[in-house]
């Protein structure tokens, strides 16, 4: 029910229409039933009148809920359909904007499937909540009342017998078929969104798959889900099935009942003979507002299901906040950890350890380390994707958590190893670090990133289209792209994250010339395992498991005969065999 209530909460901005939804879905229904039964009427009553024109105005009311019932059918099918479209765009906009707040420490839990599932599948799903529950309730509830209301006037036990069918069938029917479907609807989301994150880790894993001949695997994965998800959608079909059938037999009930007590009332003059048919029509037309109430606690639950998993995101706590009242951006760039430890999850070995070190604003720090020895989570900690769990990360001399995350990042152009490069044209992807940039800084920046060569050889240039995560360009280009994006946004702290990975030797030489040039009169902090280039670096902290272990100029680490000279020493060795 706290869901329900929620997901109706988005309907307040649009109280009026979907109240207007309401009276023309009752127009629609009242019309109907009024024509059935103004035709019998008319039929009943030319067979005893001496003069057609003594029923001129049944004649007219028979034009009229002809030309209603479609008129009224149309405006309610339009509004009702505007008002849900306008409903799931925004949902569809502020679950988006919930998730944003979320990425990527309580994200990382799940999977980018599971989550298009969410985003797109889910909030679908909720058209039903609106188009054919919340709307179709009301209009039954209106065309019950105004029914028994008619038939009352004709005699009481009539309009309380119909009452009990059109009550029995809008509400029992249901309830049954809701017991015979528990859980159905709920399963059939979660196959769906496992099905969904499989099809979508499939495609981008495509190549390995290929490679390792696991294509048959893959396919046999799909179909068991697939399998799956088509017997729950079997059973909800035959419960479906069922439903719709006990619906049609108690409105055939409810007929019978209302000839077994109007036939003896007309035999006994207690009700006009021309009226028999009457109210017989209006109890049948009366059941075309309780017939979608079936389908629609069916689908209720399912829907209440899809809303039950956005909010379970959404009402997430983001792990890193805004403060309540934010400090203006750094005057300077000087970086200092103090005495930080950090973990990803609770209960799991620490991923920094007491990790203190500055960096004065203007000079150039790399870090280097074996993999695993939390060299990028630093630069997490500094962007301010997670928060340390003891000790401090100051920017300009104040706790990083003192500014607001977007003021923060301002002052942080990031080089990094995992470049995400969207499904667009390259003139799209460099915009990214700098909108309404000039063609002439797009091109000293490509230039300056050695991706000259690109532009040329792309078709369209700088409107062509790199592909979906940049699958028409090369691992050299996503990361020389990364770089033309930071040397676009000019910030004042240049961070660097294996900015050469993927790069021949050749263009890494290039491009790190590229880079050094930009480092001027900026603070940098650099992050590698590639010992390239690290003369002209102030200072090289080494990291392994989490803690600094040496610190130093190149030449102080090279003679030290410590972790950076034996990691100087492999990787010589590794470039004299090749």
């Amino acid at each position: 029910m706290r869901v329900f209530l929620r997901l109706l909460g988005f309907l307040w901005p649009y109280k009026w229409r979907v109240a207007l939804a309401i009276l023309l879905g009752v127009a629609t229904v009242a019309s109907n039933v009024g024509l059935l039964a103004v035709s019998a009427y008319v039929i009943s009553a030319a067979a005893v009148v001496p003069y057609l024109f003594m029923i001129s105005v049944p004649v007219y009311l028979v034009r009229l809920f002809s030309v209603s019932r479609a008129g009224s059918r149309y405006a309610e099918r339009l509004l009702s359909h505007n008002v849900t479209f306008r409903l799931l765009a925004r949902l569809r906009t502020w679950f988006y904007a919930r998730l944003e707040p979320l990425a990527p420490a309580r994200l990382a839990r799940y999977r980018s499937g599971d989550l298009l599932s969410r985003v797109v599948k889910d909030v679908e799903e909720l058209e039903n909540v609106y188009l054919r529950s919340f709307s179709p309730v009301a209009v039954a509830l209106s065309i019950s009342m105004l029914a028994a209301f008619f038939l009352y006037r004709f005699k009481p036990l009539l309009a309380a017998t119909t009452l009990a069918f059109l009550v029995t069938t809008g509400v029992g029917v249901p309830l049954l078929a809701g017991y015979m479907s528990a859980g159905l609807g709920q399963k059939q989301l979660a196959l769906r969104a496992e099905l969904s994150a499989r099809i979508v880790d499939g495609v981008q894993g495509v190549h390995d798959v290929l490679v390792f001949g696991r294509e048959g695997h893959e396919c046999r994965g799909v179909a068991e889900l697939q399998e799956k998800l088509d017997r729950t959608q079997r059973r909800m079909a035959f419960v479906a099935g069922l439903q719709g059938s006990l619906t049609d037999l108690m409105m055939n009930l409810a007929l019978a009942a209302t000839l077994l007590f109007a036939v003896p009332s007309v035999y006994s003059g207690e009700i006009q003979g021309l009226y028999l048919a009457v109210l017989a029509l209006v109890v049948l037309g009366s059941f075309e507002a309780i017939a979608p109430l079936g389908g629609a606690f069916q689908t209720l639950g399912r829907s209440l299901a899809a809303g039950g998993r956005l909010f379970e995101i959404v009402d997430t706590e983001p792990q890193v906040v805004d403060p309540p009242h934010p400090v203006p951006p750094p005057a300077h760039t000087a970086v200092e950890f103090d005495d930080v430890s950090f973990r990803y999850e609770e209960g799991e070995p620490l991923d920094l350890t007491e990790v203190t070190f500055s960096i004065k604003s203007g000079s150039r720090v790399a870090v280097v380390g074996p993999s695993g020895s939390g060299k990028s989570t630093l630069i997490k900690l500094l962007l301010r994707f997670w928060d340390p769990e003891t000790g401090e990360v100051r920017l300009g001399g104040r706790d990083a958590r003192e500014y607001a995350q977007t003021d923060l990042r301002e002052q942080i152009a990031l080089v990094s190893q995992d470049t995400h490069v969207f499904g667009g044209t390259l003139r799209e992807n460099l915009l990214l670090a700098k909108p309404g940039v000039t063609d002439e800084e797009i091109q000293q920046a490509l230039e300056a990133a050695q991706l000259a060569g690109l532009v040329e050889s792309l078709p369209g240039g700088l409107e062509g289209y790199v592909g979906e995560h940049g699958l028409r360009i090369s691992g050299g280009e996503r990361q020389r792209l990364a770089v033309a994006r930071a040397l676009l946004r000019d910030s004042p702290l240049l961070v660097l994250d294996e900015p050469t990975a993927n790069l021949d030797t050749i263009t890494e030489r290039h491009m790190m010339a590229a880079v050094r040039g930009t480092m001027k009169g900026r603070t940098t902090l650099m992050v590698t395992h590639r010992l390239v280039g690290l003369g002209e670096f102030d200072e090289i902290m080494v990291l392994d498991a989490g803690r600094i272990v040496e610190r130093g100029t190149h030449v102080e680490l090279a003679r030290s005969g410590g972790l950076y000279a034996r990691m100087l020493d492999v990787q010589r060795g590794m470039l004299g065999t090749a």
